[in-house]
This record gives structure tokens, sequence and C-alpha cells, in this order.
């Protein structure tokens, strides 16, 4: 067990070659699927927050199922949609990291809509009347309320980045876990551990930690800055 921690941390400090790779993939799909779901993510919460129209209740609902739906099965889809004989075979996208940045895009998405709609809305309740009473075009109302709620925006888009790099299901099937291409942290803790390579897999789970824990020790930053500004 003690040199198990030995090579694992010797890995670290020799910022080994193998180790970096795999934690680049990872940022590189996780990040980007975060960007696409913030940038998607955030206009429909607010849309939801902000407008009545048929259905809305409907969409509320699959957001929050989407939310917990188990990443197979955003795999399996995105598989058989990314496939030969799929619509978006083409492509060419099976097996690639855009690939798997599709797949985490469908899984922060909902995860970010439904909370930034929750966010939103109950500031919307709070300011409509302000709003309507000042007479602000609809834009720039939204504009406001977004940067009012910022603080708690920040909050749900790092819920959105812990969902997608510690996601593991849908990256393998979609992925298909390609060394030196597709394999990521949690795909490859899962493979070593499988292996036996023990090292290699500790390493990258206290590389995956230590993400976390920066994503996290951010979030409670951003809401004490929060509560002390609105407190």
């Amino acid at each position: 067990m003690l040199m198990t921690f030995q090579d694992a941390f010797g890995l670290l400090a020799h910022l080994d070659a193998g180790v970096l790779g795999i934690v680049l993939v990872s940022l590189q799909v996780s990040l980007s699927a975060l960007l696409l779901g913030t940038l998607l993510g955030l206009p429909i919460g607010a849309m939801l927050a902000t407008e009545e129209f048929q259905g809305k209740q409907a969409i509320t609902v699959t957001l929050n199922t989407l939310m917990g739906v188990p990443t197979v099965i955003v795999g399996v889809v995105v598989y058989l949609l990314l496939s030969r004989t799929g619509p978006l075979g083409a492509w060419g996208w099976l097996f690639t990291p855009k690939g798997m940045i599709l797949a985490q895009t469908l899984l922060t998405t909902p995860l970010i809509a439904a909370l930034s709609r929750q966010i939103l809305e109950d500031s919307w309740r709070i300011h409509r009347d302000s709003f309507v009473a000042l007479r602000l075009p609809r834009l720039s109302a939204l504009k406001w309320l977004l940067w009012d709620c910022r603080f708690s925006l920040t909050i749900a888009i790092l819920a959105g980045l812990a969902r997608a790099i510690s996601e593991v299901g849908a990256v393998m099937i979609v992925g298909g876990n390609i060394d030196h291409s597709t394999r990521t942290m949690t795909t490859a803790i899962a493979l070593e551990t499988s292996k036996g390579d023990l090292p290699l897999a500790l390493a990258l789970g206290i590389v995956l930690l230590a993400i976390v824990l920066l994503a996290n020790v951010f979030t409670f930053v951003v809401r004490q800055i929060a509560e002390r500004r609105y407190g």
C-alpha cells in the first residue's frame, strides 16, 4: 500500500507524460463541454425564468429529469447518433474528443439550465415590477438579471464542471478510451485499476480530487462573497 502511494506521487512529481496527456484530454473535453453547456443552458434557464408560454412546465420537468439521467444512457444515445448508420455518422466524431464533448454537453446543459432557471426565476419575481415600472427593454432586464445573479450562477456553472469532469459512462462508450486520444482521468482510472496498475490509477485519482477540491474552494469563496455583499 505504501509503495503504491510512493509510486503515485513519484509519477506526479516527475510530471509523467502519460499522466499529463490523460489530464489534458480530460480538461479539454470537460472545459469545452462546460463552455457549450453554459452558452446553451443559461439562455434556456433565462427564458424559462422570465417567459410564460405553453409547454413551459413540460420543459422544466424534462430538464429536471435529465439532471439525474444515468450517463450511460446519454452515451448510448450519442453512440447511436454518431455511428456509421446514425444520422450524424458522416461527421466521423465517434471515438474522438469531439464526440465526447458532445456527450458531456448533453449532460451539462440540462443541469446548468435547470439550476439557472431556479436562480433567475427567484430574482425575476423580486425585480419584475421594478423592470416594468422603469420600462426596461427585455434584453436590458435580462442583462441586469444575469449580472445581479452572477455569483449564484457561477455556482451553477461549477456544478456543471463537476458533472462533466467526474463522468465516466458516456465518455467510455462514445470515446472508446483510446490511449493518447480519448482516454480521460475517469476512464483511465477504471481501466488501470482493472489491469492492476494502481500507481497510475491513484495518481490520476489524486489529480481528479485536486481539481474537484479547487472547484469546491472556488464555490465556497464565491458564496462567501455573495453572502457578504447581499447578506
